[in-house]
């Protein structure tokens, strides 16, 4: 399966966002993509201190805005998060959608992002937990023939929900981020990879890149791995699509030489 990844540097306004990720969209159809894997946050993106006031509420305009990225382009949508809120709370939320619009299933990013790097140069201080509220289930959804595991951003550094999704079946990990950029120049590469080796799987990581506003920043470096842990393609910095083919042959192959899965050891 060709997949296409697009790394964005999204702004608050939707439309400006939407705009982009639809002219990657005509290409990605053009080069005969049947996916393609949105950033986290790719919908609208706030300053970190509060949340945006563009949320997704039930099937609100905003929801439709997201569906009509698949309907539009005849592709699956996958992996995007949006700010999303559900009784009085604020989710950051993962859809994912079939060409024709049908809903894939959804994930609550588990595990909210905190950081005070203000004696670093950056001076960058997060923390996600003044805006939104933790999901509590992971979710594997079928996109065809590969099932995905589905995760968002910090959820990287716990290998323990990776390997879950891994001993349920999942052969690509779907990892959308918006890393900033002293945790991405530090870690990112070696932690998606050791997502990929150790589960043999697929790691599909894409990223937000570049300044967004006055106090957010990010790495970019969009990449997807292969289940040996090579690296098929690294965005590298900028707005882009870029493109990996996904092989179950591949998957078979490596999971024939190390049966690392199917040994587990407690």
């Amino acid at each position: 399966m060709k997949i296409g990844i697009i790394q964005l540097s999204s702004v608050l306004s939707p439309t400006a966002n939407l705009a982009t990720i639809a002219r990657f969209l005509v290409e990605a159809s053009a080069s005969g993509a049947k996916a393609v894997f949105l950033p986290e946050v790719f919908y609208s993106m706030s300053d970190g201190t509060k949340p945006t006031p563009y949320l997704v509420e039930d099937k609100n305009e905003h929801y439709q805005a997201i569906r009509n990225l698949a309907v539009s382009s005849g592709l699956y949508i996958l992996g995007g998060s949006a700010a999303t809120t559900v009784a009085g709370k604020v989710l950051n939320r993962s859809y994912n959608f079939s060409p024709t619009g049908e809903d894939l299933g959804i994930y609550d990013k588990m595990n909210l992002f905190a950081v005070d790097l203000s004696k670093h140069p950056s001076n960058t201080v997060v923390d996600e937990a003044r805006i939104y509220t933790a999901g509590m289930t992971p979710k594997l959804i079928a996109v065809e023939g590969f099932t995905l595991g589905l995760s968002i951003c910090f959820d990287l550094r716990f290998p323990e929900v990776f390997r879950s999704y891994s001993y349920q079946g999942a052969n690509v990990l779907s990892i959308s981020s918006a890393f900033t950029v002293p945790t991405g120049k530090a870690h990112w590469h070696t932690l998606l990879r050791a997502r990929a080796i150790e589960n043999q799987c697929y790691v599909v990581a894409s990223a937000q890149w570049g300044q967004h506003n006055e106090k957010l920043s990010t790495f970019g470096h969009s990449l997807v791995v292969d289940p040996w842990g090579e690296v098929l393609v690294d965005a590298g910095e900028g707005e882009k699509i870029v493109y990996a083919e996904l092989s179950l042959e591949k998957l078979e192959s490596v999971r024939s030489r190390l049966n690392v899965l199917r040994n587990p050891r407690v």
